[in-house]
């Protein structure tokens, strides 16, 4: 039997690609999934689908750049299912720009969905898992939190900051409350998030760093599912996972 059996787990953009994924693959191992997105409509499905499976899950619409909205999903997830025992912080967004295009808007939605979005979901699940005296808390970065690509300035600089809070965090309450850190950081997936790039050079940049296939959202939820699943006494602080393909 999996240790993910009957753990609650929430899971932030959870209506496509990683986030999806990664509901399906716990719940088929016996967790406790509460899914998460502005995409109520894609929710609904998901969590239908993982209940004909013979699934456990439960949806609250969410969008991660109001504080207000992710504390109401933790204080869901408690009065449902009575804790969480995982909150993986994987709503992102990706509008991928030259600087000197001067998407500022764009910059501004990237802060507030890819590091406020990630602190707020932190802020929300911390107070729960300390008084339990256990918790995970994965943060979803990007292979550009390691490197910065052309038209990747400001994105790389929000995942360079995931990795950084996510650091932070372990080196703070791993040893005091019993809270593991996880980062896994993917390389080219097969996910929406370039549907949000206007920059027609940008978009152009991102599509010639692959030459083969991209990694599957299952791949990434593989991931995740792996740190999840180690002995409370191992943590797996951060993964990269790129395609074989990928050269940077």
């Amino acid at each position: 039997m999996s240790n993910l059996q009957d753990k609650v787990i929430v899971i932030t953009g959870a209506s496509s690609g990683i986030g999806e994924a990664t509901a399906i693959a716990a719940a088929a191992k016996g967790a406790k999934v509460i899914l998460s997105a502005r995409r109520e409509d894609r929710l609904i499905k998901l969590v239908d689908e993982i209940k004909q499976n013979g699934g456990n899950a439960v949806y609250m619409k969410t969008d991660v750049t109001s504080r207000e909205q992710v504390e109401e999903l933790a204080q869901y997830a408690v009065n449902t299912f009575g804790s969480i025992d995982v909150w993986v912080n994987n709503a992102g967004i990706m509008p991928l720009s030259y600087v000197n295009k001067l998407k500022v808007d764009e910059w501004d939605k990237m802060v507030d969905v890819n590091i406020k979005g990630v602190l707020y979901g932190i802020a929300a699940a911390v107070p729960i898992m300390e008084k339990q005296n256990k918790g995970h808390i994965i943060n979803v970065s990007s292979v550009a939190g390691h490197r910065v690509g052309i038209g990747g300035a400001v994105y790389s600089g929000t995942k360079f900051a995931v990795r950084a809070i996510t650091e932070g965090l372990r080196q703070e309450l791993s040893p005091t409350a019993n809270i593991r850190a996880t980062i896994i950081s993917p390389g080219a997936v097969a996910t929406e998030l370039a549907y949000t790039i206007t920059d027609k050079d940008a978009l152009k940049a991102l599509k010639g760093r692959v030459s083969g296939d991209r990694l599957q959202g299952a791949d990434i939820a593989n991931a995740i599912i792996y740190a999840v699943e180690q002995p409370d006494h191992v943590a797996v602080n951060e993964i990269l996972i790129r395609p074989t393909t990928q050269q940077s």
